[in-house]
């Protein structure tokens, strides 16, 4: 049938073929359509709000973290440097957090860079070598106006 070709040439030359005959029929039909046949879609009178865009991913340094406060054992609040605030939510109570002779052990997976809840793996052990995973939920930073309604005991 096509000398020379095979079959996945034909293949794609009638799919081009078929292509260009269905092009050519919606442009007939496109230009002998009756333009007062169909009435023209109502103008949307609600306002046109624009999509927010996408803050950029905040991420931290592990050796700029200042220091760290928690109100409840669930909730902790770090410094990020001199001025940053963030806060990282548990998906349950923490309790070792509430102690004051627990230390805090930090493990980061991606180096030293913290971006998100799965790069940091947090756990409290307290002074007879007892471990306690905190299991994280979300990390993210304070915005300024989260940061001026922070009570000041619960500032890092």
């Amino acid at each position: 049938m096509f000398k020379g070709f095979d079959r996945r040439d034909r293949i794609v030359r009638l799919s081009l073929a078929a292509l260009g005959v269905l092009c050519a029929a919606a442009a007939t039909a496109a230009a002998t359509a009756d333009p007062k046949a169909a009435p023209a879609p109502a103008a949307d009178k609600s306002p046109v709000t624009a999509t927010p865009p996408v803050p950029a991913k905040r991420c931290f340094r592990l050796h700029d973290w200042n220091g760290w406060r928690t109100p409840d054992g669930k909730t902790m609040y770090i410094r990020i440097g001199v001025s940053d605030l963030w806060r990282i939510d548990m998906t349950g109570t923490c309790g070792g957090l509430r102690s004051s002779s627990s230390h805090l052990v930090t493990r980061v997976h991606s180096g030293d860079l913290v971006c998100d809840a799965l790069d940091l793996d947090l756990s409290v052990q307290d002074t007879n070598g007892f471990t306690e995973p905190c299991i994280i939920q979300s990390i993210r930073p304070l915005t300024d106006v989260e940061t001026k309604a922070l009570d000041s005991k619960d500032r890092p």
